[in-house]
């Protein structure tokens, strides 16, 4: 069973790039752990069926061996009723699902009975500013049969902006803005029921040092996975995702068997009994990402 963890920073490509095949064989972006084929908003409206046709000598040549999880954001459900046609998509690890509200869930759902594709919702509509829509939305999420196709959750950070006629100033990370209340809310609903939050994409290219600051509040807001538009943004998100080795000391102590109930490590109180998943969650992701070395956050170089 994949976990969301594995996700790491999910770089999105518009499905009208000519080197989608590539991709998918490995011949490019080889160290990006997830990919997502775009056919929303990054395609115009008039190269929609061109994104589908593009798609389809990529998606033949999927392989379950692939180290790479790949994923469609299809643009509605009418788009995914097509992209579910093409041949080998049944070797496709699963769906970006965008707007999702209870009403527009309940029709993907509807197309994927009898698949075994995982989904990943896009909370980016009015309805995420109102909170008894999202508990709504996540009982849906709940039901059996439901919750196992849910791998993570993903905050559309540019779209919610938008609603609200804004957009993100340049310096500043998404938690300096009016949406840092709206997540941090967002993970209080659905984090208490399993459900993983990923991180909104950051959009300017050219500044490491605000993406390293906004990275570090995701992962203190409890996010894990980010949305990336250029791959280069891939290796800085990661190296972000680097444990450090006095934490994961800390972590493996806490879930050792005969562990104290309180002990003190690296002037720190450890109680398994209210650490114990945040211990988990480490570990999940050193086996992914690995040990910062020294004082290490961030490397251009990376």
């Amino acid at each position: 069973m994949r976990d969301a963890t594995e996700l790491g920073a999910s770089l999105y490509l518009p499905a009208t790039r000519p080197d989608l095949l590539e991709v998918v064989r490995g011949e490019k972006l080889s160290d990006v752990r997830s990919v997502i084929f775009c056919t929303e908003d990054a395609v115009n409206l008039a190269d929609v069926e061109f994104a589908i046709d593009n798609l389809r000598a990529p998606v033949r040549a999927l392989t379950c061996a692939s180290h790479q999880m790949r994923f469609i954001r299809v643009r509605n459900p009418q788009v995914m009723r097509q992209v579910l046609d093409l041949p080998g998509i049944e070797r496709l690890d699963g769906f970006v699902l965008p707007k999702v509200t209870r009403s527009v869930l309940s029709e993907y759902l509807k197309l994927l009975r009898g698949t075994g594709h995982l989904i990943m919702p896009t909370l980016e509509t009015k309805e995420v500013f109102d909170e008894g829509e999202m508990i709504a939305l996540r009982r849906v999420m709940d039901k059996d049969g439901v919750r196992e196709r849910v791998l993570s959750l993903r905050i559309g950070g540019n779209d919610l902006l938008s609603i609200i006629g804004m957009r993100r100033p340049r310096g500043r990370t998404l938690y300096q803005t009016s949406l840092g209340q709206v997540i941090a809310r967002l993970v209080t609903t659905f984090k208490p029921s399993g459900f993983n939050l990923s991180a909104p994409v950051f959009e300017y290219l050219n500044d490491i040092e605000t993406l390293q600051r906004e990275v570090e509040e995701d992962l203190a807001h409890g996010l894990i996975g980010k949305t990336a538009i250029h791959p280069d943004q891939v290796p800085l998100i990661h190296a972000c995702y680097r444990v450090h080795a006095s934490d994961l000391e800390m972590a493996s102590h806490i879930l050792r068997e005969d562990a104290p109930a309180v002990f003190r490590m690296h002037d720190s109180m450890c109680e398994p009994a209210t650490h114990r998943n945040w211990a988990r969650n480490l570990c999940k992701s050193a086996s992914c990402f690995g040990l910062r070395q020294g004082a290490e956050t961030i490397s251009v170089a990376a």
